[in-house]
């Protein structure tokens, strides 16, 4: 590829499209396996009859069970810091600041977030059934899936002064201001989990993150809900996916299509020299050639 080079924009614009389209595939995949795995899941009511399966089964384990209940603490509750009336088992309370980043590259005032302060308490809780059975809710906050609420919710606007503004543009940053959230799985609240539901030597039954891998989930959709969100995320990613990849082709046929226009003008330059070089090699001869013919003219006349 002498005297060809890829350019900057080109390089950045396939390096990105082949990096989105590979994390967009890994999401639609871990997408897909999350929904074929609560597709074939079993999914049990919490009542009385689920000791007994548990009992009949090998290892006193389901690998990988969806169940459903209402969030009810083992002891006191939490209370919310902003809403005394509200009680829950999960609380996340998250402080952050919002400013705005000038981007040389497009030349615009970017968002810009980051997190001041995080704190998350939890407090043991379990899903009861319709018969008041429990199943204790083991490492919550190793699952995924939505679960909490934002209970509470309050933007700090921060006021500048003109010295101020100045050295915002100057530094290239404009903090907006602070906002406080409060999240929490309030008591009493509908959930769903999916995970590994054991029966301990107590005759306690839990759910746990799995042992093979699987995704543990929690959240406050129904089951036809939880399936309709992972197979409308796994839709959007494999088309995500897909268009990804087919921008960093069209970035890369175009690059082949200049290499190859590249290539023809050299072939081209490569022909004209060899012909010029043969002409060279031919002119003596043809010099030759004409200072004959004259000879044999003159010496006719």
């Amino acid at each position: 590829m002498e005297g060809f080079h890829v350019k900057v924009s080109e390089a950045i614009c396939l390096g990105a499209s082949l990096a989105a389209s590979g994390l967009l595939y890994y999401h639609y995949k871990k997408s897909k396996r999350t929904f074929d795995k609560l597709d074939n899941a079993p999914h049990l009511p919490i009542d009385g009859q689920l000791k007994d399966i548990l009992k009949a089964t090998p290892g006193a384990c389901l690998t990988y069970v969806v169940i459903e209940g209402t969030v009810q603490p083992v002891g006191e509750p939490l209370t919310s810091h902003f809403q005394k009336e509200t009680t829950g088992v999960l609380q996340k309370f998250t402080l952050s600041e919002h400013r705005l980043v000038w981007s040389s590259l497009t030349r615009t005032w970017m968002d810009s977030l980051r997190v001041l302060h995080q704190r998350e308490n939890v407090v043991p809780f379990v899903l009861v059934g319709s018969d008041e059975t429990p199943v204790r809710v083991l490492f919550p906050l190793q699952a995924s899936g939505t679960y909490m609420e934002v209970i509470h919710e309050k933007f700090h606007q921060v006021s500048s002064g003109l010295v101020d503004i100045l050295g915002q543009y100057l530094s290239g940053e404009k903090i907006k201001g602070q906002l406080e959230t409060e999240e929490m799985l309030k008591v009493g609240a509908a959930v769903i989990g999916a995970g590994e539901l054991i029966l301990d030597a107590d005759g306690i039954l839990s759910l746990q993150p799995p042992s093979d891998g699987s995704e543990y989930y929690l959240g406050l959709v129904d089951f036809d809900s939880l399936q309709g969100q992972l197979k409308y995320a796994a839709s959007w990613c494999k088309m995500l996916a897909v268009a990804s990849a087919l921008v960093g082709t069209t970035v890369l046929l175009w690059v082949c299509r200049r290499y190859y226009c590249h290539r023809k003008a050299q072939w081209e330059r490569e022909k004209e020299r060899r012909e010029f070089e043969r002409l060279l090699e031919e002119a003596p001869r043809v010099r030759d050639s004409i200072r004959r013919s004259e000879g044999i003219r003159r010496q006719g006349r």
